[in-house]
Order: structure tokens, then sequence, then C-alpha cells
């Protein structure tokens, strides 16, 4: 509909009344009358002020968007505001953007849409914030109140659409309460176990008149559970480590969303008990420990899913146990007694069952269950055994002179580069299980991934959010490297704008196979090699495209081009697009076939 059908001018005899009576009684922007020296506003003359003011007092300092009509009052108070907004060029990119700024800076991150297409643009990046349990709030423009219901211009239920993917989500019924709700909503999502979080701004709401002044930011009682396990439940899970002959730490994300990372690494460090991770876990534990067996599951190397497999106590620490963990229910961990420390009741023998349930955060329980245990058990066997499968199992790929580049090799030039502060983001396929595997990681908030909805796309725009939380939280030196893929970065790719626009120091290697790479490996392992619709020898040249949106573009083809490529790029002070060609039937190993056996993991392709 163009703005002329929408809104008739009104020089026209024949025109209708304008549809939106807010739009006809807007007050006049209030300025800055109302607002402090550094911006934040004192008092509140508009629902949108009040929105803006509860968002300050919140301690929110970056703000990912897009603007749009029934958005625009929360915008225009933003104008003066001590809340920095970043512009993105699509709101799924914001969602991204802003989910990453949260799981780097360890606050909700915070991002805003439009109405209509606007809202059901963000649902993507809510429902990935939703799966892996990150702190984010949502504000999304509505039309007026009165119109709600009648199909109005860009109008879509965004509260039904987005309740089953949002911890929890509001309607702002009046400007008088507009803001103490948004204050309550940026809580919320970050009280227990984290999660999004959405108010919906009717526009009528933002741009009514309110003199109330919202109140600090206070999730509704009974959001924070009780950090303590049952003591009774605590002395049984002691007695079971202490007995353990084959003991086994698993470290899932919850570990560093609860800020447990240093007291699950003491634990393990003080009962000599070796560690895995879940893949957001990954960070929670130095993977050059002598303890380490890296991460578990589908891709995981094969020590890890060995131990699983062996343990006779696993100790189970902020995981939901998902199914790329775990493969087949009925052969994980076959003999062990679980120890499954979550604070979520609701994630305790969901999918796997706990033989001894400890509820509370993981910190807090790790505490108790260390002022329980007695003695370290006796698991000097067990070690050696682990130190075996390391040597039996390792992770290695071959590079033969005959064969293009192999991405893993990329990945490795990356991490030798870089310290090991800097925050690696991804998209989703094979280049996130490289990346994964082939990166070692040593301190938490540093892998930034999508999880349990598997996002494409997602890797640009977290590198977006990430940039911007490393600069907001002081660390300006720590590198930001992004590995794509090409149908990955095909899908957000027109966020590089704003990295250009923002100065924003990102590295982007793309890995690129001319395939949807997973896809292509599951095609030839189990669909007899028929690649339908995953072949992209279509792509783009990405180092011309990268130049044309004003970054630094770089085409890599061989092994002596990767190491000055590299360089360049980290030394490039602003966004620069590496674009490695890699070898397109490259697999990502060890693999566990969907729903299989940990220990039955294939080593290679003919074992699939």
């Amino acid at each position: 509909m163009s703005d002329s059908a929408a809104h008739p001018r009104e020089d026209d005899p024949d025109a209708e009344p304008v549809s939106d009576p807010a739009e006809a009684d807007a007050p006049e922007p209030a300025g800055d009358q109302n607002r402090s020296t550094d911006g934040s506003i004192d008092e509140v003359s508009t629902g949108a002020e009040s929105v803006v003011a509860a968002l300050e007092a919140a301690g929110a300092e970056t703000a990912f968007g897009v603007q749009g009509g029934a958005i625009m009052p929360v915008y225009d108070a933003l104008y003066s505001s001590s809340v920095r907004h970043i512009m993105m060029a699509h709101e799924q990119g914001a969602a991204h953007a802003a989910d990453a700024y949260g799981v780097v800076a360890g606050e909700p991150g915070l991002c805003m849409a439009t109405s209509g297409p606007g809202a059901t643009n963000l649902v993507t990046g809510i429902a990935d914030a939703d799966m892996d349990s990150d702190s984010m709030l949502a504000l999304t423009g509505q039309v007026p109140t009165e119109f709600v219901g009648n199909d109005a211009f860009q109008e879509t239920d965004t509260i039904g659409v987005t309740r089953p993917i949002t911890k929890h989500n509001y309607f702002a019924g009046n400007a008088d309460d507009v803001g103490d709700i948004v204050g309550e909503a940026f809580a919320l999502s970050a009280a227990g176990r984290p999660g999004p979080t959405l108010v919906d701004l009717p526009k009528d709401v933002t741009l009514d008149d309110t003199d109330r002044t919202p109140g600090p930011a206070e999730a509704p009682a009974g959001s924070e559970p009780d950090p303590t396990a049952r003591e009774d439940a605590v002395d049984a899970a002691a007695r079971a480590i202490e007995d353990a002959d084959r003991p086994l730490c698993l470290f899932g994300g919850g570990v560093i969303k609860g800020e447990a990372s240093e007291t699950a690494r003491e634990f393990a460090r003080t009962y000599g008990i070796p560690v895995t991770t879940t893949m957001p876990g990954i960070g929670s534990f130095p993977e050059d420990d002598d303890l380490s067996l890296s991460w578990a599951g589908m891709h995981g190397t094969g020590y890890a899913n060995m131990a699983i497999t062996h343990t006779d106590c696993l100790i189970a620490v902020g995981t939901r146990f998902d199914d790329r963990l775990t493969g087949g229910i009925d052969t994980f961990a076959p003999e062990a007694e679980v120890v499954h420390v979550d604070i979520d009741p609701a994630e305790i023998s969901k999918n796997v069952h706990a033989d001894y349930p400890l509820i509370g955060d993981a910190a807090t329980v790790l505490d108790q269950l260390s002022a329980a245990i007695r003695e370290a058990p006796d698991a000097d066997e067990w070690r050696e055994r682990c130190d075996e499968w390391k040597d039996t199992y390792p992770m290695t790929y071959s590079t033969p002179d005959d064969e293009p580049l192999k991405p893993q090799f990329v990945v490795e030039a990356f991490d030798e580069a870089t310290d090991d502060d800097t925050i690696v983001t991804t998209g989703v396929g094979q280049h996130q299980m490289w990346a994964s595997q082939f990166w070692t990681y040593t301190e938490p908030r540093t892998w930034v991934s999508s999880h349990g909805l598997g996002t494409m796309g997602y890797g640009l725009p977290a590198a977006v959010g990430a940039r911007v939380a490393a600069d907001t939280i002081g660390d300006i030196d720590r590198d930001v490297v992004c590995f794509d893929g090409d149908g990955s970065f095909l899908m957000t790719m027109q966020e590089l704008s704003v990295a250009v626009r923002e100065n924003l120091d990102i590295t982007v290697a793309v890995l690129n196979n001319e395939y949807i790479g997973m896809v292509r490996q599951w095609q030839d392992a189990f669909f007899e090699g028929r690649h339908m619709a995953s072949d992209y020898n279509w792509m783009p040249e990405f180092d011309k495209l990268a130049e044309a949106f004003g970054a630094l573009g770089i085409r890599v083809d061989g092994y002596d081009e990767v190491a000055p490529a590299v360089e360049e790029a980290l030394a490039y002070d602003g966004p620069a697009v590496v674009d490695f060609h890699v070898d397109p039937e490259e697999n990502v190993l060890p693999m566990v076939p969907s729903g299989g056996a940990n220990g039955r993991f294939a080593l290679s392709e003919d074992q699939l």
C-alpha cells in the first residue's frame, strides 16, 4: 500500500479521515526539557518516554532495531536517550545481535521492531533465544488499541505469535503502566533460568500522556527460585560421587549463564574428575586443561563420547540433555547414576532420568556438593583411560596436496593468530562444527552460536552484537571472528552494511564450499548421494560483495594464502570478509548418527 493510499492528502475534498486518530492528535515531542545532563529521562510526559525511562533505569545501554510506524513514538523518545541504538538492516538481525550482545555482556539484550512484519521478522531470533535460554527483551510496536483485532494495516497478533517462544510476554494497555511493564519484562528475562520476554506497545499507549515515572526494574515475586538444593539430596549425591570409580562432569550452558564457570573448574580440579561439555557449555572449562575431554554429542570428540558411554557417575550441571547431545536416550550414559543440577525443575528427568536431582543455582549447588564430599573418588585408572581415548581418537584431518583447502586448517590458523579472549560467532552448519572442534576455548562467553534452534544466518548479526558488547564493557582490543558458511552468510549478509556504518572491527571467515554442507553430508550418508537443493555452485564472489558494502574483501584458494589473509584481516581496522574456497567434499567427523549411541560414532564417511 502506498503512503497516499494509507493517508489521503488533506487538500483532497474526497479524502477519508485519517484512519489512525492517534496520528491525527499526536502531541508535540517533549524535547529535552525532561532530561538530565547525561541524556536520561528525569520526568516523563508520554508512554513512550516512560518506556525509555524504564530501560534507562534497568541499566540497558544498547538497543538493536529497525524503525517503523507503530514503534516510532518510542524511537522519538530514544532520540536524546542514554541508550545507544544500533539501526540494523533487518529485524531478524536485530534479534540475533541483541541475543549475542546479552551472551557476551552477561545482561539482557534489547531489540525493537514495529508492528506486523517488523514483529514477525523478530520471531526467528526470539525463538533462538528461547531455545538457548538467552536473556533478551523485545519491544514491538502495535496498532492503536481500538484497531486491535480489526486486521488494521500492519497488524499482527504479536502476543499470540510469540507466546510459545517467550518466557513471558505483555500487552501494554495504558500509558501509566507501560514503563513498569517494560522494567519488569527486562528484569524477568534475566531472573532464574534466562529467556526472552516481549512487550507489545500499541501506538496510542506510547503517544498518550502520563506523569508516572516508572520504578526500579524488578521481576515479579517468585521469579527468582531458591538457589540452594535440598540438603538430603546433596548428601545423597555426594555419597554417589565419593563411591564412583568412573566419575565424569558434564557442564552445560547453564554453568556459563549462572556465572558458575570458576566454581565448576575448581570442583572438577579439586576432585580430579574429567570434564566434558555440551556445545552451549563450550568455554565453561578450559579445553587445554588435562582434565578436559572437550565437548560431547553428535559431532563431539570421540573421547568425550566414550567417557559418557562408560562413566558410572555423571555429574551434569546446567544442561537440558537435548537430542544432539544424547543421541538415543536408551543408550546415553547407560552405566551411570546421574546427578543433575539445574535451576529449572522442569528439566529434571525430562529427557534423562536423574538419580540425584539437585534443583538450584549451579555455583551454589556445586559449593554445597564440595562441602558435602568427604573424600575425592578414587579415579586414577579412569583418568588414565580417558587419556588413552584421547590418543586413540584424536581430532585430526588430512591435507593432501591434490585436494582443496581444508576448512579445519582455516579455523586453526585464526586460533593461532588470536588471543584466548577472542569471541567466536558462527552461523549453523558444517562451519559451526569445525569452529567448535578445531578452536581451543578457554574462557566463558567467547563461543556465541545458535544451538537449540540451529539458525542459519546467526553468525554475522551475532558478530555485530558481540562487537558492540565487547566495546561497551571496555574490551575494545578483543578480536571478534565470525565463521560462516556460504549458505549461512547469504541469509543475513545485509548486516555487513551495519558493521561498515558503525566501523565495527569484526572479521568474517566464510568457509565457502558451494553447498549447504551439512545437508550435502547427510544426503551422501543417508539419501544415496542425491544432492537435492543443496548444491550452491551459484554463489556470488563474497570478497567483491564485501568491497561493495565498504568492507575489506579477500579471496583465498590455497594453503599458502591463508596466513597472509588472516594477518591482513585481523589487522584491518573495521569489518573484513575473507572468502575461503574450501574442499566441497569435506565432512564433519566424528559423527553420531541421529538417535544413535554416543559410543558408536563414525570416524570416516564409509562408517556412516
